[in-house]
């Protein structure tokens, strides 16, 4: 493996395009360490110091797919929720609405539509996010009120705020062209490494705080369990349903073409970390409510979303409704991104059938079936995956960010693999061996 990575960097294309990537996302990080205008660094870390010693702020999950960033307030605080919660919006409008429909099915500049109208949502989405934090942060409830906003704030007039809310939506702005650069310019998919590397980003210091406060033998345990868990992850994330293909021998011209045999590989989970991630923003919304709302207990929403939906605090509806989300959006996503009808169209109109089954609505019906089973099986393990980390590890004391939790360890083997898989492929094309032999 280490002379596939030696062999990468002599190949002058691929050598460029990782030193672009790995530049961008130092550019990224740094943008995450960075205050907004008006913000006392020194005192937003004791706050943050505070809060963490006594549970963490209600802000957890976005905290964590920020890098850390958000409670601390910097330009890139937002990180890549406006993004993922716009393409939410846009992949469930595109179901209900004939017109995105039309546009998805038109190939590369109907997406290229669908694209412009993410990056519109996302902004609006992030006017709304930057305005509701920055009320969070004035009223104090961001850090539960362990320490006072007039000393990580000291000036807050309305300029001030504004020139906040405006930095926080060209910090979102500024992530999205970073993932566009990375996806035309680099290796890889450019949002899913963003939210590799601000996840990757909080690993240590949520490693060596375990290690401050558990005892070292459940700090080994935990260790033990979440390398058991990586490889776990990897053998599905590998693991997939060949559907032998035969192409029967046709002639075109004086030329005889077709009588070759492949596959139709469809992966266990063919979603991927999708469903992770959007079942996880969906649930942030309750979190959201109750910081919009405010934690009065007289109220009989808030004090239902804080018992049943409060992340800090698992409870078996909150687990079954993570579990419902997860599943469903396994379903919804692989129902959009695979279709069974098209695949058979195709093979049809090139002479592929598949041995034993008629060509056209039989064989649809048949990719339709087995896709089906296979959805289950990879939706329930989605689900199992996450749970399970949030129910072990949360008896143990660790956080909702913990580093080897399923949200965590999905998309990090996820993009990880994927990662790999790219650079392989470009050393292949060049007769190298690649990463998996």
């Amino acid at each position: 493996m280490l002379t596939a990575f030696v062999r990468a960097f002599r190949t002058p294309d691929l050598r460029n395009k990782l030193l672009f990537t790995l530049f961008i996302l130092v550019i990224f990080r740094l943008g995450s360490a960075v205050p907004l205008p008006g913000i006392d660094s020194a005192e937003i870390r004791q706050c943050m110091e505070n809060a963490t010693a006594s549970g963490g702020g209600v802000y957890q999950l976005v905290n964590l797919f920020s890098g850390g960033s958000l409670l601390q307030l910097a330009i890139f605080a937002l990180g890549i929720m406006p993004y993922i919660t716009a393409s939410i919006i846009l992949n469930l409008l595109t179901v209900v609405i004939p017109r995105l429909e039309t546009l998805r099915k038109e190939g590369q500049s109907g997406q290229a539509r669908i694209t412009q109208y993410t990056r519109y949502l996302t902004i609006g989405l992030a006017v709304l996010q930057s305005t509701t934090i920055l009320a969070m942060a004035q009223s104090g409830q961001m850090f539960q009120n362990f320490c006072s906003p007039s000393l990580f704030m000291p000036n807050q007039d309305i300029l001030t705020l504004i020139t906040m809310v405006f930095t926080l939506v060209g910090g979102t702005a500024v992530i999205m062209w970073f993932g566009e650069l990375i996806t035309d310019r680099g290796i890889g998919n450019g949002m899913s490494l963003l939210i590799f590397t601000q996840i990757v980003a909080v690993f240590p210091s949520e490693m060596i705080r375990i290690w401050q406060e558990q005892d070292r033998w459940v700090f080994a345990v935990i260790v033990a369990a979440g390398i058991v868990m990586v490889a776990a992850v990897v053998f599905v994330e590998q693991a997939q349903r060949r559907i032998p293909v035969q192409y029967a021998k046709r002639m075109v011209g004086r030329r005889m073409f077709g009588g070759t045999s492949t596959y139709i590989p469809l992966k266990v989970n063919q979603a991927g970390v999708i469903p992770v991630i959007f079942a996880s923003s969906l649930l942030y919304l309750p979190t959201l409510a109750v910081g919009l709302l405010g934690e009065d207990s007289t109220n009989p929403v808030v004090r239902f979303l804080m018992t049943y939906f409060d992340p800090t605090q698992i409870h078996p509806v909150y687990m079954a409704t993570y579990f419902v989300l997860i599943v469903g959006f396994a379903f919804f996503y692989v129902a959009i991104t695979f279709n069974p009808a098209d695949v058979a169209d195709n093979m049809k109109k090139y002479g592929g059938f598949i041995p034993g089954i008629r060509p056209g609505r039989p064989t649809a019906e048949y990719l339709d079936f087995v896709l089906s089973r296979i959805t289950t099986a990879g939706a329930l393990y989605l689900g199992v995956i996450a749970l399970l980390p949030m129910v072990a590890l949360g008896t143990a004391g660790a956080s909702a960010n913990f580093p080897f939790g399923g949200t965590s360890i999905l998309i990090m083997v996820g993009v990880g693999l994927d990662m790999v898989k790219r650079i392989e492929s470009q050393l292949q094309q060049r007769n190298y061996e690649g990463f998996l032999r």
